[in-house]
């Protein structure tokens, strides 16, 4: 290993552990005045009931992670199965993925339409991780569907079906 990065082999193997674990697919919006800010985040959990409470990772570089600094708050958006198209789009740079996308402020964030589950946070800590900043947010509002959610594994989306009894 040099200057305490990973070598070439153990980058290779950790990817690949990963990439064979399951993850929720959201996207984690803010308003930076009247303009909204979204990206997708496999980086998602629950932390905590009592309170209740979600952790996320943004990438340190990340315009929304300065808004989510700023604001003091965040949205989180889960995304349904049939979400992949935005999944995609929010995964990209640029300051036009709303644009053409049917969204409402609740809880004064953006929330997209059709999500199977939607999230109103405010920051209670950041840790630093890496190349990536652990945001931890109490939630202090939801509302769920019955929309199948879109997960990500070995690159590629998908969902999530019951084991046969």
């Amino acid at each position: 290993m040099t200057g305490g990065g990973m070598d070439d082999q153990l980058q290779e193997s950790f990817l690949e552990v990963m990439a064979g674990v399951c993850t929720p697919v959201t996207v984690i919006t803010a308003l930076d005045g009247e303009r909204p800010h979204g990206t997708t985040v496999s980086a998602f959990a629950s932390l905590s009931l009592q309170p209740a409470m979600v952790m996320i990772a943004l990438d340190e570089r990340s315009d929304l992670l300065a808004i989510v600094r700023r604001e003091g708050r965040f949205g989180v958006n889960v995304l349904a199965s049939e979400q992949a198209g935005l999944a995609s789009r929010f995964a990209a740079k640029g300051v036009e993925k709303f644009d053409g996308v049917e969204w409402t402020a609740r809880a004064g964030l953006p929330s997209l339409e059709a999500a199977s589950g939607w999230l109103a946070c405010e920051t209670s800590d950041f840790v630093a991780g890496g190349d990536h900043t652990v945001v931890l947010g109490r939630v202090v509002n939801a509302a769920a569907s019955m929309a199948s959610p879109l997960i990500y594994h070995r690159r590629v989306f998908g969902t999530h079906s019951a084991l046969g009894a």
